[in-house]
C-alpha cells in the first residue's frame, strides 16, 4: 500500500485494502479470544469451590462458545468470493402495489440483518414506485452494496424468489393477497479475470436519477445504465455525483451479474447430467412469509420455519442463514421454530 502507484486501479486496490482489513479484524479477534479464556481460567482459579461465583463464570463461557460457534460457522464458507462482500438486489413481481411494498419490507429486512451484524449498507440504485405504503415509498428495483465480513457467504442463499401472503393494505375490501419479490445476491468485485469484458460489448447510457414518486432529485445525467449486448444484462447506478464514479461502479456489477449467470448454468448443466429437475421460474419461491391466515415464515428448501414473523422481517434471519448453510455442508438443519 506504500507503493505510489497503489490506488492507480481503484478496484483492485479496494479490494486489497478490505482483504488487508478482514486480515486485521481476523487477528484481533483471535487476541480477544485468547485473552478472554484466560481472564477467565484465572476467575475458575480465584473462584475455586465458591458457588457465588457460578452465574458469572457461566455467562463469559457461554460468551466465549457464542464466539467459538460463530468461527465454526465460518470455516464452512468455501465459496471463492464468500469472505467478501455483497451486492443485494431486489425486483418486484406479481401483485402491483402490494409486490412494491413486499419489496420495500424486505429492503427493510436486510437492512436491519445487516446492522445487526455490524455490517455498512450503501444504495447503489433504487427506482421507486408511485405510491406510498405502510412500509414508505414502493420499491421497483433496488441494488444495495452489503460490505463486511462473509456478507457474500451469508447472503447467497437468499438468491431466489421470496412470496408474501397477507391482507392487502391497497384493498378496501381487506382481501387476502399474494406477492412476490425476487431478490438476486452478487460477490462485489469479482475479479477481472474471471469474467472478460470487451468494451464493444457494451452500451452506456445516462439518465438523471430520480427520488420516490419519480421526481427527479438531480438535473444533471449523471445516473449510468450499463448493458452488455451478448447477454442484454442490465445494470443501473446512481448513487455517486460523477459519470465516473458511476460508471466504475456499474462495471462492477455488469461483471458480478455475469458471473453469478455462469455460475447458475454451471449448476444447471450439472443438475442435467445428473438428471435432477432444477426449476429457476419466477413462481418457485424459496420462502413463503404468511402473516394472514396464520403467522409463519417457512423456507422451502431446508423445512426450517418460525411463527415469529415480525422478528423475521426486523432482521432475525440467522436461523434461516444457517440451516441452509448447514444443509449445504451437509450437517443437517436444526430443528424448526414454531413458537410464538
Amino acid at each position: 500500500m506504500a507503493d505510489p502507484n497503489f490506488w492507480s486501479d481503484r478496484a483492485e486496490a479496494q479490494a486489497r485494502s478490505e482483504e488487508l482489513a478482514n486480515v486485521k479484524r481476523e487477528v484481533a479477534r483471535w487476541e480477544g479470544l485468547v485473552s478472554d479464556l484466560g481472564a477467565l481460567q484465572e476467575l475458575i482459579a480465584i473462584a475455586g469451590d465458591d458457588a457465588a461465583h457460578l452465574p458469572e463464570l457461566t455467562e463469559q463461557a457461554r460468551a466465549l462458545e457464542r464466539i467459538l460457534g460463530a468461527i465454526e460457522t465460518e470455516k464452512r464458507f468455501s465459496g471463492k468470493y464468500d469472505r467478501g462482500n455483497a451486492v443485494l438486489s431486489l425486483f418486484a413481481g406479481a401483485g402491483g402495489k402490494d409486490a412494491e411494498d413486499w419489496a420495500a419490507m424486505l429492503r427493510r429486512m436486510y437492512e436491519r440483518w445487516a446492522e445487526r451484524k455490524g455490517f455498512r449498507v450503501r444504495t447503489l440504485h433504487e427506482h421507486f414506485g408511485e405510491l406510498e405504503g405502510p412500509s414508505g415509498w414502493g420499491i421497483k428495483n433496488l441494488s444495495l452494496a452489503v460490505e463486511g465480513p462473509y456478507a457474500y457467504g451469508n447472503l447467497k442463499y437468499e438468491n431466489g424468489v421470496h412470496r408474501l401472503v397477507r391482507i392487502s393494505p391497497f384493498d378496501a375490501s381487506k382481501r387476502r393477497h399474494t406477492s412476490f419479490a425476487l431478490v438476486e445476491v452478487m460477490p462485489k468485485l469479482v475479479a477481472p479475470e474471471d469474467v472478460a469484458i470487451k468494451p464493444e460489448d457494451i452500451r452506456v447510457d445516462f439518465f438523471r436519477s430520480s427520488g420516490p414518486g419519480g421526481q427527479n432529485v438531480n438535473k444533471r445525467e449523471t445516473a449510468v445504465r450499463m448493458t452488455h449486448i451478448p447477454t442484454n444484462i442490465q445494470v443501473a447506478v446512481q448513487v455517486e455525483r460523477t459519470q465516473e464514479r458511476n460508471r466504475e461502479i456499474a462495471l462492477e456489477l455488469l461483471r458480478a451479474r455475469i458471473y453469478r449467470r455462469r455460475v447458475e448454468e454451471q449448476d444447471r448443466e450439472a443438475a442435467r447430467i445428473k438428471g435432477e429437475t432444477v426449476s429457476i421460474e419466477w413462481g418457485s419461491q424459496i420462502r413463503s412469509y404468511v402473516l394472514h391466515p396464520y403467522q409463519l415464515v417457512k423456507d422451502h428448501r431446508t423445512g426450517c420455519e418460525t411463527a415469529k414473523v415480525e422478528a423475521v422481517l426486523d432482521g432475525d434471519l440467522d436461523a434461516f442463514l444457517e440451516a441452509e448453510l448447514r444443509s449445504e455442508s451437509g450437517a443437517g438443519s436444526p430443528e424448526p421454530d414454531a413458537s410464538p
